[in-house]
């Protein structure tokens, strides 16, 4: 991956919430998953990938759906979940501009809103990637599909597994995606880096996961938490079953 623009990339004390005085980074951690196993790291390989997609397992997702706070209409979205094949598999990521209306400054995959000229989710994900980040769809294999994830913003999200050719080259949307990067997915699927939090908002009590990253290249925290730490939990709950 080349290198990203720092100047592109936004503050780490940006907001990452437009809810008012709320930072998911200041509410205390409940619990953490430390009693439950990693993914194997044999399980983690491109082939290993491919043959829990080909073959999966009887399984449950933990997390389907968000309390919903807004009127907006349901609208099917994907996501790709773009698991770059290097030595250490790594899972690509962005952060989004403090600009936008939904989800504004957080860590996200590269996704969005069906589109009707879209063939299925995998189309849409594809799609999205591309305008998002300019990842070419010919890098990307796409391996399967997880259960939709409803968001409180109430997009109705698909999330699309692809194994991502490690020569890939970004040209970030400028509009939409403040930055990019990856965090191993073995950190990822270790439950150790898994911390529950809660809170009462508008008299509902909301729960999320985090799992915040440590990354050295940049020198900062990636907080990835709700949405994508939800979707990044049933995938760990998938190729744990």
């Amino acid at each position: 991956m080349p290198p990203i623009d720092p100047s592109a990339a936004i503050p780490p004390d940006t907001p990452l919430s437009k809810l008012p005085n709320f930072d998911p980074r200041e509410v205390p951690v409940l619990a953490v998953d430390a009693h439950l196993p990693a993914v194997a790291r044999d399980r983690l390989t491109p082939e290993a990938l491919r043959t829990r997609f080909t073959w999966p397992p009887v399984w449950e997702p933990e997390l389907r759906d968000e309390p919903r706070f807004t009127d907006r209409r349901i609208a099917p979205a994907s996501v790709l979940v773009p698991v770059v094949m290097r030595e250490q598999p790594m899972v690509l990521l962005t952060q989004r501009t403090p600009n936008l209306s939904t989800h504004s400054g957080q860590v996200a995959f590269p996704g969005g809103k069906r589109d009707d000229t879209d063939v299925d989710a995998a189309d849409t994900a594809l799609r999205e990637a591309h305008e998002e980040i300019g990842l070419e769809r010919s890098l990307a294999e796409v391996l399967g599909v997880l259960p939709t994830y409803t968001t409180g913003t109430m997009f109705v999200v698909t999330p699309v597994i692809a194994l991502v050719r490690p020569d890939y080259h970004l040209a970030l949307n400028a509009h939409e995606v403040a930055d990019a990067f990856e965090v191993p997915l073995a950190f990822l699927m270790d439950p150790a880096h898994h911390r529950r939090h809660a809170i009462e908002f508008s008299g509902t009590r909301r729960e999320w996961f985090s799992m915040p990253w440590q990354d050295a290249t940049a020198g900062r925290e990636r907080f990835i938490w709700g949405a994508t730490a939800g979707m990044l939990r049933n995938l760990y709950r998938f190729l744990a079953a």
